[in-house]
């Protein structure tokens, strides 16, 4: 494939400019120019494509209400001819358009082929062309990760893309899979995905200096989630490949950390699992004791996510890591409360929240802070073991799983909690119907900000 972004400075000139700019960039335009822009009633918004004296294409601009903002050229790169086009333009403007540029023109054609020549961005910055993919391709592993069907990613096949990832970046994976899961300890893994005939496994990646701040992200890795015998209705069930979003989501942070060469010691951990239907899945009303020595009932096998997740959050929070972040498809709640573009978190630290807060809206990836209001851990509580996998009542569902999930966390350990929905359900500018990552480049330029000096 034709790369989208190159370095150089040769092409059609492209501008973009804001809105209330374009009468002064329009007076500065020769008179057959002018009248082209007036013959094909190009009123100063959108895209324009004027031609020179001979026909050919002489430059090209798009007038913005927000020409500074992320995901500007992500419909621009999808109307432009094959060509190449030279961005003369300040370097946050460069960066924005390559950054939508190349991510307006993601498909995933794993199963499908995609024919079509799409045009060449040409930015004569070399550094920034090799950040941008950099980031670009972060984002695109959570998409294609998400994106693939539940038959191609499994367990096993999460296994294989970290590994492959660690063997890029210098890193080392261990892998506990089967009843090995028992025989050291990680029980509720091994219990929602016993039924499969993909067996569960933790996938265990570190990368760094040891000495460097210690940063575990966990993902939860559900590759399919039937809802085991509580089982989901067939339209419940239709997306529930992206069940495993949460992994996908801290596997292509992990990628950008490792190919910014963050100086920290990175662990990731993934529960990997199928939530299937056997004559030996977990039931409704069975009691585990987890890892951290916890008994949960289970109300509902449908909640599983929690399940996986609190073994990998006290194996991490043992370790007492400088911070702990979680991701995961958690809980339709919140959808509920926030819909699904915009992800919710919870965080046992003010200072990291913030932060993390802040570094969202500067580059556009926007995050919301909820409560982890303790009086509602109550509604965690079961007559018969410590804690029951699902709350008492269905409002206030995020809060309840969140704080479900930090019971299992030291309370000294810095943790914060993602609840993603992993998918676009509608198209917009650079982000197609499918697979997508919430939060990650919000998290990334915090640890950015927090740890390069």
């Amino acid at each position: 494939m034709t790369p989208l972004l190159i370095t150089g400075s040769n092409g059609i000139p492209l501008s973009i400019i804001a809105t209330e700019d374009f009468s002064q960039w329009h007076e500065q335009l020769p008179a057959a120019q002018q009248n082209w822009l007036k013959t094909t009633q190009f009123s100063g918004k959108g895209l324009s494509l004027i031609p020179a004296a001979n026909g050919e294409l002489a430059q090209v601009v798009y007038v913005s209400d927000s020409p500074d903002a992320y995901w500007v050229c992500g419909d621009i790169v999808n109307q432009l001819p094959a060509n190449q086009y030279y961005l003369n333009a300040s370097e946050a403007q460069c960066k924005v358009a390559a950054f939508s540029w190349v991510l307006g023109a993601y498909k995933f054609d794993r199963y499908k082929k995609n024919d079509k020549q799409y045009p060449q961005l040409v930015i004569d910055n070399a550094a920034l062309v090799a950040s941008t993919l950099k980031l670009v391709r972060s984002v695109t592993i959570v998409r294609d990760l998400v994106n693939t069907p539940a038959a191609d990613m499994m367990p096993q096949d999460l296994g294989d893309t970290m590994e492959a990832l660690a063997e890029e970046f210098g890193g080392r994976v261990t892998q506990i899979i089967g009843d090995a899961l028992l025989e050291q300890n990680y029980p509720t893994i091994h219990m929602v995905g016993r039924a499969s005939d993909n067996q569960p496994r933790l996938i265990d990646l570190t990368w760094g200096d040891e000495n460097a701040p210690k940063v575990t992200l966990v993902g939860k890795g559900v590759c399919f989630d039937s809802g085991g015998l509580d089982l989901k209705p067939g339209a419940g069930m239709r997306l529930m490949k992206k069940d495993m979003g949460g992994a996908a989501h801290v596997i292509g942070l992990a990628h950008q950390i490792m190919a910014s060469n963050l100086p920290v010691r990175l662990r990731v951990l993934v529960p990997a699992v199928e939530n299937a239907v056997s004559a030996n899945a977990f039931r409704p009303g069975d009691v585990i004791t987890t890892r951290k020595g916890l008994t949960v009932e289970i109300d509902n096998t449908d909640a599983e996510g929690r399940l996986v997740l609190c073994d990998a959050l006290a194996d991490a929070s043992d370790e007492k890591p400088d911070l702990l972040i979680d991701f995961a498809t958690l809980t339709g709640a919140m959808r509920i409360a926030l819909g699904t573009e915009l992800p919710g978190f919870f965080s046992n630290d003010d200072e990291v929240a913030a932060g993390i807060t802040a570094a969202g809206l500067k580059v556009e990836d926007p995050v919301w802070r909820m409560p982890l209001h303790k009086a509602y851990f109550d509604l965690t509580g079961s007559d018969i073991a410590d804690l029951a996998n699902c709350g008492k009542t269905p409002f206030g569902g995020a809060i309840t799983a969140a704080l479900y999930l930090e019971a299992f966390v030291d309370d000294k350990v810095s943790w914060s909690h993602f609840d993603v929905m992993a998918w676009n359900n509608r198209t917009l500018p650079g982000r197609p119907i499918g697979g997508e990552a919430f939060g990650i480049r919000a998290v990334f330029e915090y640890l950015a900000q927090r740890f390069v000096k």
